[in-house]
C-alpha cells in the first residue's frame, strides 16, 4: 500500500513538469474538441494525433494521449444535452434526459452534473486502476505462452458476442483482422506469407496505418457522403451553470453508484463504456424515487450514465497496461501511440520503465481534474464547434492523417495502403459494421498464434495439456461455454421465431 502511494507521488512529481502539464492541457482540450464533433470520439481523436505526437518525449506523449482518452468521453455529452446529438457512442443515453433538462431551462445544470459525475467516477475508477494494475501485471510475469493463447481467445470471444447487434458479424470482422495479421514472416519459421511477391509487406500490415485507415480515413469519407444532423442548440446562462441543492443531492448517490458498476463493466472485453451507460439509466430507473420525471428530464439519467462510462473508460485500462492486450479500439490506438514511442505495455512495463508506469497513472488523475476546470466555462465554445462547416474541417483532418501516416516509414506504399483502408472503413460503415472486431482481431492474432505455437510445443503438441493448466485451461473453458450458449440460445431464437411465424 505505502510502495504504490510513493510510486503514485513520484508519477504526479513526474507529471507536473511545465511540459507535461502542458501536454496533459493539450490532451484534455484535443480530447474534448474531438468528443464534440459527432462520429470522433476517442478512436478519431487518438488516430489524427499520433502523427503531431513525433518528436515528443516518450512521457509526454503517454501523457498527452492520456488527456485525450478522457477528454474524448466528457466532449460527448455537450452535444447530447444541447443538441440531442451524441458526440460518442458511450454518450446516447444522455441525450435521452439531459435534452429534456435542456428544453427545460436546466441545461447548465446538466452540463455540471455530467462534469462532476464525470469527475467523480473517473477518479474511482483511476483509483481502482492504480491498485488493480500494478498486482495484475505482477500475476501476469507467471504467464507463459499458454496463458497469454488463452486470455487472447476468451477476449475476441467475449467481444464478438457482446460487440453490436450481430455476433456473426462481430465474429466474422475478427476473423478478417485475423487473417490481415498473418501477412508477413512466419513467426515461428520465418517463411513469408500472403505478401503476393510484395517486399514491402514482408513486415506484415503497420497496425497505426491499419487504424489510422479505417477510422481517420474513414470517417473523412462518411463525413463527405452523409448529412450530418445540426440541431437546434439549447441557450443557458453562465450563472445557471451550477445544479441546485435538490438536484446536486439526487445525482450524488447515482454518480458513486455508476462509478463502481462502471468500472465493473469496463473490465470485461469489448464495447464496455456504452454497455455501462444502459446498465447505469436501467439500475436508476429502477431505483427512482421519482419514477413520473423518467424521460421528462431526470437529473439521475444524466449523472450516473455519464459517471458510468468514465469508470469504465479507466477500467478498460487495467488489461491494457498490465497484460498489454486491448480489448476495445481506443485501447488498440492508445496501444498504437505508445509503440510509436517505443513503449510496450505489459507486465514488464512496471519492471522495467517503473517511472513511465507510475506517471501514465499520475496523469489519469490531472487529466481528470482538468476536465473538471476547463469544461464548465468553455462549455459553449465547445458546442459551437459544431457550426464549423465540413468544408473547412475535413481538408484539416486530411492534410494530418496523410503527413502522420506517411512520416511513420516515409513509404508511398503506406499512403497506398492507408486509402485502402480508408475505403475499406467506410464500406463496412456503411454495411453498418462494427470495426472494433477488426482491429482488435488483427492486434491479438499474433499473440494467439505464437502462444498457440509456443504452447504446443511446450506440451509436445498435446492440446489436453493446455487444458490442465489451472489459469489457461479455465479461460478456454469459459471460452468454449460462451460459444456453446451463444449457438444454443441462437438455435432457441431461430426454433421461437418459426413458432411465432406459423402461429
Amino acid at each position: 500500500m505505502s510502495s504504490t502511494v510513493g510510486s503514485l507521488l513520484s508519477g504526479l512529481a513526474s507529471c507536473l513538469t511545465p511540459m507535461n502539464m502542458f501536454a496533459s492541457v493539450v490532451g484534455v482540450l484535443i480530447g474534448t474538441l474531438t468528443g464534440v464533433l459527432p462520429g470522433l470520439g476517442i478512436t478519431g481523436a487518438l488516430a489524427l494525433l499520433l502523427p503531431a505526437s513525433y518528436g515528443l518525449p516518450p512521457a509526454t506523449a503517454m501523457i498527452m494521449f492520456c488527456g485525450v482518452y478522457y477528454g474524448a468521453m466528457y466532449g460527448g455529452s455537450t452535444t447530447s444535452i444541447l443538441v440531442n446529438i451524441p458526440g460518442e457512442g458511450a454518450s446516447v443515453v444522455t441525450c435521452i434526459e439531459g435534452y429534456e433538462m435542456a428544453k427545460k431551462g436546466r441545461a447548465g445544470a446538466a452540463l455540471a452534473v455530467a462534469a462532476i459525475g464525470s469527475f467523480i467516477a473517473g477518479t474511482m475508477g483511476t483509483i481502482g486502476l492504480t491498485f488493480f494494475a500494478p498486482l495484475l501485471a505482477k500475476a501476469a510475469l507467471a504467464f507463459g505462452p499458454p496463458e497469454y493463447f488463452a486470455i487472447a481467445t476468451l477476449g475476441l470471444i467475449l467481444l464478438f458476442n457482446i460487440s453490436g447487434k450481430s455476433p456473426l458479424r462481430s465474429a466474422l470482422m475478427v476473423m478478417i483482422g485475423l487473417m490481415i495479421g498473418t501477412i508477413g514472416f512466419d513467426p515461428m519459421t520465418g517463411v513469408s506469407r500472403f505478401t503476393m511477391g510484395m517486399i514491402e509487406l514482408e513486415d506484415g500490415i503497420e497496425f497505426i496505418i491499419l487504424t489510422m485507415g479505417l477510422y481517420g480515413v474513414g470517417e473523412i469519407l462518411a463525413s463527405i457522403c452523409e448529412h450530418e444532423e445540426q440541431g437546434e442548440m439549447m441557450k443557458f446562462k453562465f450563472r445557471d451553470l451550477y445544479p441546485n441543492r435538490e438536484e446536486l443531492k439526487r445525482s450524488l448517490p447515482p454518480m458513486f453508484r455508476a462509478g463502481i458498476l462502471g468500472f465493473l463493466i469496463g473490465l470485461i472485453p469489448g464495447p464496455g463504456m456504452t454497455i455501462s451507460t444502459f446498465a447505469s439509466y436501467a439500475l436508476e430507473k429502477r431505483l427512482s424515487k421519482h419514477p413520473e420525471e423518467w424521460g421528462h428530464g431526470a437529473i439521475e439519467g444524466v449523472a450516473g450514465p455519464e459517471s458510468a462510462n468514465n469508470a469504465a473508460n479507466a477500467a478498460q485500462m487495467v488489461p491494457l497496461l498490465s497484460l498489454g492486450l486491448p480489448f476495445n479500439s481506443s485501447g488498440a490506438l492508445l496501444l498504437a501511440g505508445f509503440m510509436i514511442h517505443g513503449v510496450a505495455p505489459g507486465p514488464m512495463l512496471m519492471s522495467t520503465q517503473p517511472d513511465l508506469f507510475w506517471a501514465i497513472i499520475a496523469s489519469l488523475y490531472i487529466g481528470n481534474v482538468l476536465l473538471l476546470i476547463i469544461n464548465l466555462p468553455l462549455v459553449g465554445v465547445f458546442a459551437s464547434l459544431l457550426k464549423i462547416p465540413i468544408k473547412i474541417l475535413l481538408p484539416i483532418v486530411t492534410v494530418v492523417t496523410f503527413t502522420g501516416a506517411y512520416a511513420i516509414n516515409s513509404s508511398l506504399f503506406d499512403l497506398g495502403l492507408l486509402i485502402l483502408f480508408g475505403a475499406i472503413g467506410f464500406i463496412l460503415k456503411r454495411a453498418k459494421f462494427d470495426l472494433a472486431p477488426l482491429v482488435i482481431g488483427l492486434f491479438l492474432g499474433p499473440t494467439i498464434e505464437t502462444g498457440l505455437i509456443q504452447g504446443m510445443i511446450i506440451s509436445d503438441g498435446n492440446f489436453m495439456t493446455l487444458l490442465a493448466r489451472p489459469l489457461a485451461g479455465t479461460m478456454l473453458k469459459i471460452g468454449f461455454a460462451v460459444i456453446l450458449f451463444s449457438i444454443g440460445r441462437a438455435i432457441y431464437q431461430s426454433i421461437k421465431a418459426r413458432q411465432t411465424a406459423e402461429a
